[in-house]
Formats: C-alpha cells, sequence, structure tokens
C-alpha cells in the first residue's frame, strides 16, 4: 500500500528563516572547521618531530594569506562551537547539589572560569 499523505516541500535554505535554525546550522558546520584544526595541529607535532628544516617549510606554508584567513575563520568556529556548547550545557546534564538543582547560570559561569584557567595556564606554559 503506497503512503498517499501530502509532504509539503522544504525550502533548502529553512535555517535561514529563524536565527535558532541558523545559529544551529552554523554550530553543526563548526565541525568541520574543529576537525581542520585537528589535521592542522597533527601536521605541526609532524613538522616538529622530523627537525628545523621541516618546522620551518610548515611555517612558510602557514604564512600564506589563504591558510591565515581559513585558520582564522576557523577559530570564530571554535568559538561559536564553544559558546553554543557552555549555553548547552545546563540543559543536558542536571546538576545537582544537596538536592537542589544548580542554577544554569552557575554552570555556565564555572565553565567559562575553567575555559580561562586552562587558557591562562596555557599561556604561561608558552610564554615562560
Amino acid at each position: 500500500m503506497t503512503d498517499l499523505t501530502y509532504r509539503r516541500p522544504v525550502s533548502t535554505w529553512w535555517w535561514l528563516k529563524k536565527r535558532t535554525y541558523f545559529v544551529f546550522v552554523m554550530r553543526e558546520l563548526s565541525s568541520i572547521f574543529i576537525a581542520w584544526l585537528v589535521v592542522y595541529l597533527l601536521l605541526l607535532i609532524r613538522a616538529v618531530g622530523r627537525g628545523p628544516t621541516a618546522y620551518d617549510d610548515f611555517l612558510d606554508r602557514a604564512d600564506s594569506p589563504w591558510l591565515i584567513v581559513l585558520n582564522v575563520v576557523a577559530f570564530l568556529f571554535v568559538l561559536l562551537h564553544t559558546v553554543t556548547w557552555f549555553n548547552l550545557t545546563p540543559q543536558a546534564m542536571d546538576v545537582r547539589m544537596r538536592g537542589t538543582r544548580v542554577p544554569a547560570a552557575a554552570i555556565i559561569a564555572s565553565q567559562y572560569v575553567g575555559l580561562a584557567v586552562v587558557c591562562g595556564f596555557v599561556s604561561w606554559l608558552v610564554l615562560s
């Protein structure tokens, strides 16, 4: 038996109609750029492991304008991914303290504090 239910066609651009849809699609798209940054980091580690010449070659390639633009765009997508993930966490986790649910703002703020501590520590390691 065939299904005779009418299905209204959905536009390819459905996600542009509401801000929340747009942010959702951009967050999903961010995974491609996060994967790129992982590959880029692995290539950097490989170059460092192969010695000063390979590292200098890597830095020369990294200085190209298209790669700089790609990495800046990837960084912006990482920021979007981080902010949306932090804002989503209270909905995904039911954190309780002494039987009372912890406010969403406290969960989000603790993540940003943790991020700041980790960034500060990594900066201290790199710059000292």
